[in-house]
C-alpha cells in the first residue's frame, strides 16, 4: 500500500495480476497454491494455473523454499531470504542494458526512467548473483523471456513484503511491470473495477492515505494511514511517561503468536491496567484480558468482502447473508463498539445527548446500509437487494485498463523513482558486505536464515482449534536442507533447539531438499502450550511459535514493517 502511494499517489490503487490472460507469471515470495491468492483473489487457483500453461504460458517461482506453487511451476529458483531487491535490480539492469524497456506501452507517462536506469547500472546480474544464489545467466535469461512475452506480470507477496527490504522490493516489482509495458495492460498488472470501488472513492474524496505524519513515542517509527508498526507495541506498554499505553482493546487478533518476540509482548500485556478483547476464544492473547466480549460468529452475520473483491483477478460481487439468527443478547462486533462509544461519551448532560445520538445512529447506519450506499456509488451500480437475488455472486467481467482515471500523483505520471526509495538504496549497498560475511559463516556450519511458511490448513492460529484442520501429519516441523543437517550431525525426526536473539524453541526436524542450503523454515501460528488458554484441540497439537524467534528489532527501517523472513538462527540438538 505504501509503494502504491509513492508510485501512483494513492494507497488504495493496488495492482493485481491479470492471471487469466497473462503469458508469463513471475512470482516472488508468493505461494498462491496455499493462500488461494493474496493481493490476488483467484478462486480455484490450481485450475487457473493449469489454464495458464495450457495456453502456452509460463510460471516461474523465485523462493527460498520449493513451495506448493513451485511444485507446479515451469521453473523454480532458490533465492536467499531478503535478497529479492538485489535480484530485481539485476533484472532491471538487463532490461536497460539490452534495450528491453517499453515504457511507451503504458497507459500513463512514466517519470524517473533515467534515474532508475542509473540506479540499476551498478547492480549487474554478475555482481548480485553470489548474494542472491541465482546465477547471472539465469537472471539475464528470465529478464529476456519476460520482456519478450506477449504479456507478463511480476507478482510478489509476503515473502517479499515482510523482510528488511520489503518496500524496496515491492517498488521494484512495480517498476519491472511498468518498464516492460505490462502495467495497466491486459495480461499484466492491472487494477480492479469492483462494485465497491475503494480506490475510486479515495480518488474522488482526495484521501490518498498518510505516511510519517507522526512517529511512535519510544522508537520513533513512522505512522502509516493512522497506524503505527506493531513491532513497537511492547515498547509503548512498558515505557513509562506521557502517552504510555495503559489500556488495550483488541478484536479477533492473537498478537502473542503473530507479532515478533511474542514472549516479550505477552509479558507486557500482563502489565496493562485494562485489557478488553472482542473474541470468541480464550487464546494465547485474550487470556490476559480483564474482559472478553464475545460477538456473533461468521454464520450469524452478513458479510460483504470489500478487500478481496477489490483485489480480484476478475471483477465480481457477492453478498453473504447470515444463515442463523444469533442467540438472544449476543451482539455483532460493530454493535459492541457502538455501545462502548455510547458509554464513553456519556458523561454530563451533553454526553447524554451524544450517547443517545450514537445509539440512534447505530440503528440506522448498519453495515448493510453502508455497503448498499457504497454499491450505489460504484461503477455498475448495484444494491444489496440485487445481490441477494444472486446468492452465488455476480460476474462483472474481466479487468480493464483504468490507471489513467485512478492516478493521483501531482505530475500525473507513475513516479518510478520516489526519493524515499532512491535514498533507501544506500542502506542496501551498506548491507552487501554483511551478507557476504554471513554467507561465509553459513558455509562453515554457523548461523542459518529462518523463513516462515504457509500451509493450506494452517494460515492462522485460530484454525488449529479445529480437529478437521489439524488431523494428519504434524505440520509444525522445521525444514532443513540435508547438507545443513549433516554438518550439524542432526537426524530426520529428532527434536532440535532453534535459537535466535529473542529466544529458543524445540521442534521436530524434517530434512528436505524443499529448502535451499543455509535456510530453515517453520510455519507460523503455533505455540498453543501457554497456560490459561482454553483451546482444547489446539493444545493437543501445540507446536512452537515462530514468533518466539522473530525479532521486534528486525524491521524494514523505512516503514517499520516487521522483518519476519531472514531471521538469523542457530540450530542444534537440545542441550548443546
Amino acid at each position: 500500500m505504501l509503494a502504491s502511494r509513492l508510485l501512483y499517489g494513492n494507497q488504495a490503487v493496488l495492482p493485481v495480476p491479470d492471471l487469466d490472460r497473462t503469458d508469463f507469471l513471475l512470482a516472488l515470495g508468493a505461494n498462491p497454491m496455499a493462500s488461494n491468492g493474496s493481493v490476488m483473489t483467484a478462486p480455484d487457483l490450481p485450475k487457473r494455473l493449469k489454464a495458464l500453461r495450457a495456453r502456452g504460458g509460463r510460471l516461474v517461482v523465485i523462493d527460498p523454499r520449493r513451495t506448493e506453487t513451485a511444485e507446479v511451476a515451469d521453473e523454480h529458483h532458490f533465492i536467499r531470504p531478503g535478497r529479492d531487491a538485489l535480484f530485481l535490480l539485476g533484472f532491471l539492469h538487463t532490461l536497460f542494458a539490452e534495450a528491453l524497456v517499453r515504457p511507451e506501452r503504458c497507459t500513463v507517462p512514466l517519470a524517473g526512467v533515467e534515474t532508475l536506469r542509473a540506479l540499476a547500472s551498478e547492480f549487474s546480474p554478475a555482481r548480485v548473483a553470489p548474494l542472491t544464489g541465482i546465477s547471472a545467466e539465469r537472471t539475464v535469461g528470465l529478464a529476456r523471456a519476460f520482456a519478450a512475452a506477449p504479456s507478463a506480470v511480476c507478482y510478489g507477496r509476503l515473502g517479499v513484503c515482510t523482510q528488511e527490504f520489503g518496500l524496496l522490493s515491492t517498488w521494484l516489482i512495480d517498476a519491472v511491470n511498468a518498464l516492460t509495458g505490462n502495467l495497466d495492460r491486459v495480461g499484466g498488472a492491472m487494477f480492479g473495477s469492483p462494485a465497491v470501488d475503494l480506490a475510486g472513492i479515495a480518488k474522488r474524496v482526495g484521501q490518498p492515505g498518510s505516511f510519517d505524519a507522526y512517529r511512535s513515542r519510544v522508537r520513533g517509527l513512522p505512522e502509516f494511514n493512522g497506524e503505527l508498526p506493531v513491532v513497537t507495541l511492547a515498547d509503548e506498554i512498558e515505557t513509562a511517561g506521557p502517552g504510555q499505553v495503559r489500556a488495550l482493546l483488541i478484536t479477533a487478533h492473537n498478537p502473542v503468536l503473530s507479532v515478533p518476540n511474542g514472549r516479550r509482548l505477552e509479558r507486557a500485556l500482563a502489565g496493562l491496567e485494562l485489557m478488553v478483547a472482542v473474541d470468541i476464544y480464550v487464546n494465547e492473547t485474550t487470556r490476559h484480558a480483564h474482559y472478553i466480549l464475545p460477538s456473533t460468529t461468521t454464520l450469524e452475520h452478513d458479510h460483504y468482502d470489500l478487500a478481496l473483491h477489490a483485489l480480484g483477478v476478475r471483477n465480481a460481487a457477492r453478498w453473504n447473508g447470515g444463515l442463523f439468527e444469533p442467540p438472544a443478547g449476543l451482539l455483532h462486533d460493530w454493535q459492541i463498539f457502538l455501545r462502548l462509544i455510547a458509554e464513553l461519551v456519556k458523561e454530563g448532560a451533553l454526553g447524554q445527548v451524544w450517547s443517545r445520538a450514537v445509539t440512534a445512529l447505530g440503528e440506522k447506519v448498519t453495515p448493510r446500509a453502508i455497503v448498499d450506499l457504497l454499491l450505489r456509488l460504484g461503477p455498475y451500480p448495484l444494491t444489496v437487494a440485487e445481490l441477494e437475488k444472486s446468492p452465488h455472486g455476480l460476474d462483472l467481467g474481466p479487468l480493464v485498463p483504468r490507471l489513467r482515471e485512478l492516478r493521483s500523483t501531482r505530475s500525473g505520471a507513475v513516479e518510478l523513482a520516489p526519493p524515499l526509495m532512491v535514498s533507501d538504496l544506500g542502506r542496501l549497498r551498506r548491507r552487501l558486505a554483511e551478507w557476504q560475511a554471513e554467507a561465509a559463516a553459513a558455509q562453515q556450519g554457523g548461523a542459518l536464515s529462518l523463513i516462515g511458511r504457509r500451509d493450506l490448513r494452517s494460515n492462522n492460529s485460530w484454525m488449529h482449534n479445529s480437529q478437521r484442520l489439524v488431523k494428519g501429519p504434524a505440520r509444525c516441523v522445521l525444514y532443513m536442507h540435508p547438507s545443513d543437517a549433516q554438518r550439524r550431525g542432526l537426524e530426520n525426526g529428532e527434536r532440535v533447539c532453534v535459537r535466535s536473539r529473542t529466544g529458543a524453541i524445540e521442534v521436530p526436524l524434517e530434512i528436505t531438499e524443499a529448502v535451499m542450503p543455509g535456510v530453515v523454515s517453520l510455519p507460523h501460528g503455533w505455540g498453543h502450550d501457554r497456560p490459561g488458554t482454553r483451546l482444547g484441540v489446539a493444545s493437543r497439537h501445540a507446536g512452537a511459535s515462530l514468533n518466539d524467534l522473530t525479532d521486534e528489532q528486525a524491521i524494514d527501517e523505512v516503514c517499520g514493517t516487521a522483518a519476519l523472513n531472514g531471521i538469523t538462527v542457530h540450530v542444534s540438538s537440545p542441550g548443546e
